[in-house]
């Protein structure tokens, strides 16, 4: 006969679910005040979203490292809490991205913002957990409210975009629901640290069976970190977004991806799989490298972007194949110093984007939009040519820290090699940086009504990219602290 079993709530923990609880109920509260109350003004929407983040954040930073929670399927560890926090800083800037000043279908509708907030959740989720079928159900929870934010922009593009994304999320999920099935048939567990255990008692025997397994995990989350060969309709993707979700899917979705990869390949990387390592590296250098070299070619800003988004996550990616404490310090600091950049690059974007003002049939911001802004608008053009310098990594502007700390990491594991080919590309990145640099100070401006690139501006507009070009500008000042901070989180974890 079967015995009842008692569960207490203090065995529960339930504080480890605080934060996922919290963004859940703010998407509900939002979707319940519009039920009561219909067509209430954006701006309330935009301070209830910002709030909750808010108390989020509260609720992450009040956790305690080393933490197992609602039958140890939780995990709150360093690292947990540190992508956490990234995720939330960088959902507090995008959210104030909806008060333009031109009116956009999608920020219209409560429900924008409740997706958002399950969104996070979902990301929240994949990084707060070592149990393979909560980090999927994040990532499905997180990735269709992504898919119906993308819709929302209500374009033909923004249609195409959303199925295109639905339909690189599908194989993702698919490929990782294989891939997970072959490690719980190998090891008899879907917790990442009994199947590490698991694995380590036997000698790691079986490789066959666990490269199939891994070629299928590191083929989902090649998706969902854009990595090449499964980065094609990615720049699709980003042109059919509005430029401030495109940005803030540049950053977030890929810092979840970053730790799930962390948890999943490192300790098998620390166990001297060879092939494991061998494989990430030709992805790495592959991704760099093919992303940098299409970056080249484009004719519109936004997928220029687009690329050196690749570029980077393929740079980043090098410190998890690296594997040691600084390497994995190294890849939060770039991502942290990335987030503000990136971001307000493409907050400058969204700034001159308008529904009527077309400068192209195929482009929204082809680089002629930008020849002569020095002399139209000469804040914009200096502001935008900071976040350019940055994301080629002039010192003394942020990702140069970002970019030198993880060649050192490269460098300090013998990966000289390596650390070559990502100089390499921050040398041939800045070509394509320098030429929007050269539209914008060197060329005459086209014809045009003159004020076409403020035309969606705002004051929380200018105020979030006023933000970013501060930390963009002055991070070096907060480098040091920031890394030591970093690096406290990630040994405790482990990693």
């Amino acid at each position: 006969m079967l015995e009842p079993i008692s569960v207490s709530l203090e065995s529960l923990n339930l504080g480890t679910l605080a934060p996922m609880l919290v963004a859940i109920c703010g998407g509900l509260g939002i979707l319940i005040i519009d039920l009561i109350k219909r067509d209430l003004d954006k701006t309330l929407y935009v301070m209830l979203s910002v709030l909750v983040l808010f108390v989020d954040l509260g609720t992450v930073l009040g956790l305690q490292a080393g933490e197992r929670g609602f039958f140890d399927v939780m995990l709150i560890d360093g690292i947990a809490i540190l992508s956490q926090i990234v995720i939330l800083a960088a959902s507090m800037l995008f959210i104030p991205l909806a008060l333009t000043s031109k009116r956009f279908h999608e920020f219209s509708y409560p429900e924008f913002f409740a997706l958002f907030l399950f969104m996070v959740a979902g990301f929240q989720f994949m990084v707060a957990s070592d149990n393979l079928i909560l980090i999927f159900v994040g990532l499905e929870t997180a990735s269709l409210a992504l898919y119906t934010l993308i819709a929302l922009h209500n374009r033909e593009k923004s249609f195409e975009a959303a199925i295109k994304y639905f339909i690189m999320g599908a194989l993702a999920a698919g490929f990782y629901a294989m891939g997970a099935m072959i490690l719980y048939a190998l090891t008899g567990s879907v917790e990442i640290y009994k199947i590490e255990e698991v694995l380590a008692a036997g000698g790691y025997a079986n490789l066959t069976i666990l490269l199939v397994g891994l070629s299928f995990l590191i083929a989902a989350l090649g998706f969902k970190l854009s990595m090449v060969p499964f980065h094609t309709w990615t720049p699709d993707v980003y042109e059919g977004a509005s430029a401030a979700l495109a940005g803030y899917m540049s950053v977030v979705p890929k810092i979840a991806g970053f730790v799930v990869a962390m948890r999943i390949f490192e300790f098998l990387i620390q166990s001297d799989v060879v092939w494991l390592r061998d494989i990430l590296y030709a992805a790495v250098v592959i991704t760099m490298t093919l992303a940098n070299i299409m970056a080249l070619v484009q004719h519109d800003v936004k997928r220029m972007l687009a690329f050196s988004s690749i570029s980077h996550a393929g740079f980043v990616m090098a410190a998890i194949m690296i594997g040691t404490t600084q390497a994995n310090s190294a890849l939060f600091l770039y991502w942290i110093l990335f987030l503000f950049t990136n971001l307000g690059a493409f907050a400058m974007l969204w700034v001159s984007r308008h529904k009527e003002s077309r400068w192209h049939e195929r482009y929204d911001h082809p680089y002629e939009k930008f020849s002569g802004m020095i002399q139209i608008m000469p804040v914009g053009a200096v502001v935008m040519a900071l976040f350019m310098l940055s994301l080629a990594g002039v010192p003394p502007f942020s990702l140069f820290w970002g970019k030198l700390y993880v060649m050192s990491a490269a460098v300090n594991s013998d990966y000289i090699i390596l650390a070559l080919i990502m100089a390499v590309n921050s040398a041939i990145s800045a070509y394509y940086y320098l030429k929007l640099i050269v539209y914008m100070f060197l060329k005459s401006p086209e014809e045009n009504e003159g004020t076409v690139y403020m035309k969606n501006a705002s004051k929380p507009l200018q105020t979030i990219i006023g933000f970013s070009v501060f930390l963009t500008v002055f991070a070096v000042m907060a480098v040091e602290p920031m890394m030591d901070m970093i690096t406290a989180y990630v040994q405790a974890s482990g990693f």
